[in-house]
C-alpha cells in the first residue's frame, strides 16, 4: 500500500515528504492510520545522528491511530480500535515478563535498527530500501506498523492528538516521577529542563504532592509556564549559581532531582542540590554518544545517593498511558498547555519552532 512518510535522507537536513510502499502486517503486527503524531527529542536526536539511525528512514514514535488491519495472531487490539503506540519490546524477555518493558533485553534491535527482528524492512521507495520500525512504529506517515506489544488500547472517545504524546515523553516525565523514583507527598524535588519531558516531570511531581516543586529553565516563556503546571519556584539558570538558588528554597537539598539535560554542567549542579540519601534520576539523550559526566567516589558514598537511569518511566504502558488520559480528561493534566498542532506537511516548521523554544510539544495532525 502506498503512503506519505516524512523521511531523513541527511544528517541536520529538513525531512522529505515523499510516497512509499508499507507492508502488510504479519504474525503480531498492527496496521495503525495515524491520527496525530507527537515530536520528540529524540526523533530529533536520530535525524541528527546522536542516535545513530540508519538513513534513509522515517523516524517518529508519539504516533496514534486507529487500528486499521491485524496480522495473524494478534489479540489485542482489533480493526476499529483507537490506540497509543509507545516503545517497542519482545514481550518474552525477563525483563518484559517483569513488566519492565522499557528495558527489552532486544529493546536496541527493535527500536532502533530499522527493520523487523528478522531483519525484512517495513517500507521501501521501489527499489530503495527505506528504513522504518524506529521505536516498533515510524509514525511520521500517514500509516505505520507497529506490534501488539507496543499498542496501547484507548477508549473510544479519547483525543487521539493530546494522547498522542503519552506514549514517549509525557509518560518518561511524569513516569519518572511517579514510577521511577515513586516521589512521596511532601518531599521537594528540582527539575532540570522545562521542555515537554521535564513538564511533564513538573506535572507528575504535582500529581504526586511534592513540594517544593522547582524548575531549573532558560527561557522565560517555559518558567512561566511551569509555575501554571504546578512548580513553586522556577529558576534562571543565568540568574547566578543554580545550587545555590536552590538551596535557598531547600537548606539541606532536594529529595529528589530529575535531570532531562544530559549535559555535564547541569547534571554537576544537580548533584550538588541532591539533599542527603536522595534520588537523581537521569532522563536526557546527550549530544555526543560518548558522553560522560564524574563525580566524587567519597562524596559519592558518603551521600547515600541512589542515581537513577530512566527509560519511558519504568512504566508499564498498557496500565500507564490510559492512567495519565484519565488524568488528562479530568482535568489533572493539563496537556493541551504544552501542545500546539501542526498539519503533518509542516513537520519541518514545527521542529524550527521547538528548536528556537516557541513551542513546547509540537503534535502533528493528518
Amino acid at each position: 500500500m502506498q503512503i506519505t512518510a516524512a523521511i531523513a535522507r541527511e544528517a541536520r537536513r529538513p525531512f522529505a515528504l515523499e510516497t512509499i510502499e508499507i507492508d502488510e502486517p504479519r504474525e503480531g503486527e498492527v496496521l495503525v492510520r495515524l491520527v496525530a503524531v507527537g515530536v520528540c527529542h529524540s526523533d530529533i536526536a536520530a535525524r541528527d545522528q546522536s542516535l545513530p539511525v540508519q538513513m534513509p528512514i522515517v523516524l517518529g514514535h508519539e504516533g496514534a491511530g486507529i487500528v486499521e488491519r491485524v496480522g495473524p495472531g494478534v489479540t489485542k487490539v482489533a480493526p476499529g480500535d483507537k490506540v497509543v503506540l509507545t516503545v517497542g519490546s519482545c514481550g518474552e524477555c525477563t525483563n518484559c515478563r517483569r513488566g519492565d518493558v522499557a528495558y527489552c533485553e532486544k529493546g536496541m534491535t527493535l527500536n532502533y535498527s530499522g527493520r523487523r527482528p528478522d531483519g525484512s524492512a517495513t517500507l521501501c521507495c521501489g527499489s530503495e530500501p527505506v528504513g522504518g520500525y524506529f521505536f516498533a512504529q515510524s509514525s511520521f506517515a500517514t500509516y505505520a506498523i507497529a506490534t501488539q506489544h507496543n499498542t496501547v488500547k484507548v477508549h473510544a472517545d479519547a483525543d487521539l492528538t493530546m494522547a498522542a504524546p503519552l506514549g514517549c515523553g509525557i509518560q518518561t516525565g511524569a513516569g519518572a516521577v511517579m514510577r521511577s523514583i515513586a516521589a512521596k507527598a511532601g518531599r521537594s524535588i528540582a527539575i532540570f529542563g522545562g521542555g515537554s519531558v521535564g513538564l511533564s516531570a513538573v506535572m507528575g511531581a504535582k500529581l504526586a504532592g511534592c513540594d517544593p516543586i522547582i524548575v531549573i529553565e532558560p527561557v522565560a516563556a517555559r518558567r512561566t509556564l511551569a509555575a501554571e503546571l504546578g512548580a513553586t519556584h522556577a529558576i534562571d539558570p543565568a540568574a547566578g549559581d543554580v545550587t545555590e538558588a536552590i538551596r535557598a528554597i531547600a537548606a539541606r537539598g532536594v529529595d529528589y532531582v530529575v535531570d532531562t539535560t544530559a549535559v555535564d554542567a547541569v547534571v554537576q549542579a544537580a548533584l550538588a542540590s541532591l539533599a542527603p540519601h536522595g534520588t537523581m534520576a537521569f532522563l536526557g539523550v546527550p549530544k555526543k554518544m560518548d558522553a560522560v559526566f564524574s563525580t566524587s567516589m567519597l562524596g559519592f558514598l558518603a551521600s547515600g545517593a541512589t542515581l537513577k537511569a530512566v527509560i519511558e518511566g519504568d512504566t508499564d504502558p498498557d496500565t500507564y498511558i490510559p492512567e495519565l488520559l484519565a488524568h488528562y480528561e479530568a482535568g489533572r493534566l493539563p496537556l493541551d498547555k504544552l501542545v500546539r498542532t501542526y498539519p503533518f506537511d509542516q513537520i519541518n516548521q514545527a521542529i524550527e519552532d521547538q528548536l528556537a523554544g516557541l513551542v513546547v510539544k509540537p503534535v502533528l495532525t493528518f
